[in-house]
C-alpha cells in the first residue's frame, strides 16, 4: 500500500494527509493514485462523518511534480513503470474523470463533508485539490495560485468548474490567465477559501468534529443537494429539496436529533444504510 497518503481516524472523522513533505507534497503518479484509492475507500465507509484533508510538513500541496510530468510526457508507455500520457488523461473505470481529475473530484463526490486545512503552498494541482473540498480553512500567509499558465497549461483537475462556482467567471479568468499568487487572506476575500486561521489544521479538526456530531443522514443529504445545485435548473433544485426532505422526515436519525435537542443530551445516531 502506498504511503503517499496517510489516514488516521478519530471517531467518525478521518484525518487524511498528503505525505511527501520533502517535496511540499507535490503530485506525482503515486500520489495521484493514492488520492483516488483513499477517496474510493472512504466512500464506502458508513461510519464516516467528515474528513480533514491536509499536507504533512510546511505546505498543503505545491502542485504537479514537474519532473514526473516530464517523464510522463516523454514516455510512450511501451516500457518502464512511468505511465504514458494516454493512460493518464483518458477517462476510465466508468468515471466521468481521468485519474488527475478523480484525485480531486473524489473528495467532491465523497458523501460526507471534506474540510481542507491549507498552510504554506497550494499551487496548480494543489489549489485544485483544495477546491475539491467543501470548506477550506487557510493560514493568512499561505500562498495559493492557479499556476498552470506558467507551464503553458490550463487547470485540468476540475479547477475550471470549481473556480467559476466559487469566485465567478471574471475572477476565475483573471487568476487563470495571470497565475498570480494570492495570500490566505485574499483567498478568503475572493471566495476561494472559507476562513482564515493561524492554525488551520486545528480549526479544521474542530469544525469536522462539530459536523460529525450532527445527523449523518441530513449531512449527506445536504452535500448531495449542494453538489447538484450549481448545474441544476431552479425547478430541478426545488425538486431535489423536496425529495431529500421526504426521505429524511421521520427517519430514526431525524427523530433522534429532535429528541436529543429537547432532552439536552448528545444524540446517538445509527450509521446510514444508503451509501
Amino acid at each position: 500500500m502506498s504511503t503517499r497518503v496517510l489516514v488516521t481516524r478519530d471517531g467518525g472523522v478521518a484525518d487524511v494527509r498528503l505525505n511527501r513533505p520533502d517535496k511540499m507534497n507535490a503530485l506525482d503518479p503515486e500520489m495521484l493514485a493514492a488520492l483516488v484509492d483513499t477517496s474510493d475507500t472512504l466512500r464506502d465507509d458508513a461510519t464516516l462523518r467528515c474528513v480533514v484533508l491536509s499536507g504533512e510538513g510546511s505546505s498543503f500541496c505545491a502542485g504537479l511534480d514537474f519532473s514526473s510530468f516530464q517523464a510522463i510526457a516523454d514516455n510512450t508507455g511501451s516500457s518502464g513503470s512511468t505511465p504514458s500520457v494516454d493512460s493518464i488523461v483518458n477517462a476510465g473505470d466508468g468515471r466521468i474523470t481521468h485519474q488527475w481529475q478523480q484525485a480531486v473530484y473524489g473528495w467532491t463526490e465523497l458523501p460526507v463533508p471534506v474540510v481542507a486545512a491549507i498552510e504554506g503552498h497550494a499551487l496548480g494541482g494543489g489549489i485544485q485539490l483544495a477546491l475539491g473540498a467543501d470548506i477550506r480553512i487557510v493560514a493568512p500567509d499561505a500562498k495559493l495560485s492557479v499556476l498552470e499558465i506558467r507551464w503553458g497549461l490550463i487547470p485540468d483537475m476540475t479547477g475550471t468548474q470549481s473556480l467559476v462556482d466559487l469566485v465567478g467567471l471574471d475572477v476565475a479568468k483573471e487568476l487563470t490567465f495571470t497565475g498570480r499568487s494570492v495570500s490566505g487572506e485574499e483567498a478568503v476575500a475572493l471566495g476561494l477559501c472559507t476562513h482564515v486561521s493561524e492554525e488551520p489544521h486545528a480549526a479544521a479538526s474542530a469544525l469536522a468534529a462539530d459536523i460529525a456530531s450532527k445527523s449523518p443522514d441530513a449531512i449527506r443529504a445536504a452535500k448531495r443537494l449542494f453538489l447538484a445545485a450549481p448545474r441544476a435548473s431552479t425547478a430541478e433544485g426545488f425538486a431535489n429539496e423536496r425529495r431529500e426532505m421526504a426521505q429524511l422526515i421521520g427517519t430514526p436519525n431525524q427523530v433522534e436529533q429532535v429528541a436529543a435537542f429537547f432532552e439536552k443530551r448528545e444524540p446517538r445516531f445509527t450509521d446510514p444504510k444508503e451509501l
